[in-house]
């Protein structure tokens, strides 16, 4: 009598009492979900880049009078007029509440902090305000800290910021004069073109008086629709 079994005996000696109790099963495969994503007012950009996402960092950049401002107040009044709580960190305090207002942010869903000019307290701000939670978007405005200096920015503190922010309904938004955030950026904008206020009353989707603003989709990069161009008209 043989007093060991070769491994391919005790296999099937297993599968035959066992049958698939041990056998590996590959789970079916799962169709990965969409990301979930905040509109950011203006139909034309939500078209070329489905929306801020959540659970992520997104860049806007752009130089003086590109758009961004004007991007930045409609995600707000978007966000703000759905029930989001917001919060702005104002680095060079550069935000104006009456041309917010106007556009239809609704302050009292807006914490604004203002950090005159002092990049390091911007950080350690945002950073508080991420992983306290509770906010449906955050924007880090740096747009007015030179090009050279933000590009000085360590790469950590982008990564901290986006796993932050992963698996949560939270949106991070950078809006810089150049990109910065580098690869930490799931959703990169640039932005061309001469912004105005309009003086007659506006909804966040109608926030200036017929100048074209063109937005360029760095990241990421699909072969369709990587650039829309469009003006937004003033109502009365």
């Amino acid at each position: 009598m043989r007093s060991a079994l070769s491994k391919a005996e005790i296999e099937a000696n297993i599968a035959g009492r066992f049958g698939d109790a041990f056998r590996l099963h590959s789970a079916p495969a799962r169709q990965k979900a969409a990301p979930e994503t905040l509109s950011t007012g203006i139909a034309e950009v939500d078209t070329l880049t489905g929306g801020i996402p959540r659970g992520a960092l997104t860049e806007i950049f752009g130089p003086r009078s590109s758009g961004r401002t004007s991007l930045l107040y409609s995600a707000l009044a978007y966000a703000t007029a759905h029930n989001e709580i917001c919060a702005l960190i104002d680095t060079n305090d550069v935000f104006a509440p009456k041309a917010a207002a106007t556009a239809g942010v609704d302050f009292e869903r807006l914490l604004w902090i203002r950090c005159a000019a002092n990049l390091e307290n911007a950080f350690k701000a945002t950073d508080l305000l991420l992983h306290a939670g509770g906010f449906g978007l955050v924007i880090l405005d740096i747009g007015d800290v030179a090009g050279k200096d933000a590009r000085r920015i360590i790469t950590s503190w982008w990564y901290r910021f986006r796993r932050t922010v992963e698996n949560r309904p939270t949106s991070i938004v950078v809006i810089s004069e150049e990109a910065c955030t580098r690869s930490c950026a799931a959703l990169t904008l640039e932005l061309h073109g001469t912004g105005e206020w309009s003086r007659t009353r506006v909804t966040h989707g109608n926030l200036l008086r017929s100048n074209a603003i063109r937005v360029n989709r760095c990241r990421p990069l699909m072969p369709a629709l990587n650039e829309s161009q469009f003006r937004a008209q003033a109502i009365s």
